[in-house]
């Protein structure tokens, strides 16, 4: 189980965005669910939005005009007999606020309110949605959610990454017909822990380079297009010194056997010991760690095995407690392979 609170801190390193001014007070604020943590953003990223102007795009239209506007459509004007009418069908630019984006995040937060949120969150959030008049709503269950950003969407991109950590996390209420926010979902939380890691170095440790970086293959002849990619969660570096880091988030990490004790994922050792072994091919000390989320049901896992010169660790990163605990075992890890 971990704690809201840590969910926040993980989001916001994650995220550069809600490391603002804007968003800084919700370290001190405490949230009984998950719903609540991602309507405060929500509120706090839209709020701000407002104030700057919401993002608008060119969106085409359509329509039977008595003035020209943009180019005639002769074929659409006389297969609908708009000239009769004294019209013209014309096609044409609108400068529009009802950008997909935007959509997304209005149906996000017409969602949330039939969460499990406080009163005075969802008064803030129908206070919000009337700034949305001129944005239709989306089906948020046929989302594309792989959109283009650019560097000033950086908070947009955050918001709508928000928004789909909310709508993949909703669950339909048999009884009730409300909706209520699951606690995110392995597949959800393995990307956040990803991205936490990864960012948690890059900030906190300018000394290192930090960086997701591909592994080449060593080989003796040029094939590697047959080969599958090896791409790390996180590669630590400094000087000759590397360190492959994959950030593991399972609900259960041994692999379980009925004849004897519970060991290591077998493919999870064999993926690091290929990434390590092709890495340290290019020259360098090379080392990996499959770094894993603490889960309730685990124990603690802090091993280290010395595989043909090179070092291999398996260790537990625990979740569950002060974010000021989280912080020390990652700065330790940076200290045992780099000090």
């Amino acid at each position: 189980m971990i704690p809201i609170q840590n969910i926040y801190y993980m989001l916001s390193y994650a995220f550069r965005a809600l490391r603002g001014n804007g968003y800084r007070r919700m370290a001190a604020e405490s949230f009984h669910n998950s719903a609540e943590l991602c309507a405060a953003i929500l509120c706090r990223g839209v709020s701000a939005q407002l104030k700057r102007g919401f993002q608008r795009e060119y969106i085409p239209f359509t329509e039977s005009l008595t003035a020209v506007r943009g180019k005639i459509d002769i074929t659409g004007s006389l297969k609908n007999n708009s000239m009769l009418r004294r019209q013209l069908v014309c096609d044409f630019d609108e400068y529009s606020i009802n950008t997909y984006k935007n959509r997304i995040l209005k149906s996000t937060l017409e969602l949330l309110i039939r969460a499990d949120i406080s009163k005075q969150r969802k008064h803030e959030i129908r206070n919000l949605l009337m700034y949305f008049g001129d944005v239709d709503t989306i089906d948020m269950y046929s989302v594309n959610w792989h959109l283009q950003y650019y560097r000033k969407d950086e908070e947009y991109q955050m918001l709508i990454s928000i928004c789909y950590l909310v709508v993949k996390g909703l669950l339909h209420s048999a009884q009730s017909g409300s909706l209520k926010l699951a606690e995110f979902d392995e597949p959800q939380m393995a990307r956040l822990y990803e991205k936490f890691i990864l960012e948690y170095y890059r900030k906190e440790h300018p000394e290192l380079k930090v960086a997701s970086s591909q592994v080449e293959w060593a080989l003796d002849a040029p094939n590697a297009h047959l080969l599958p990619q090896m791409q790390s969660d996180i590669m630590l570096s400094r000087g000759a010194g590397t360190l492959i880091i994959d950030a593991k988030f399972y609900n259960q990490i041994m692999s379980p056997s009925p004849y004897s004790a519970s060991t290591l994922r077998s493919g999870h050792l064999y993926q690091m010991f290929a990434y390590v072994k092709n890495h340290a091919a290019q020259g360098g000390d090379v080392s990996g760690l499959l770094l894993y989320a603490k889960t309730d049901e685990q124990p603690s896992i802090d091993e280290a095995f010395n595989m043909s010169g090179n070092l291999i660790c398996a260790k537990t990163l625990n979740l569950n407690c002060d974010f000021s605990e989280i912080s020390a075992q990652l700065d330790e890890i940076m200290k045992k392979f780099f000090m």
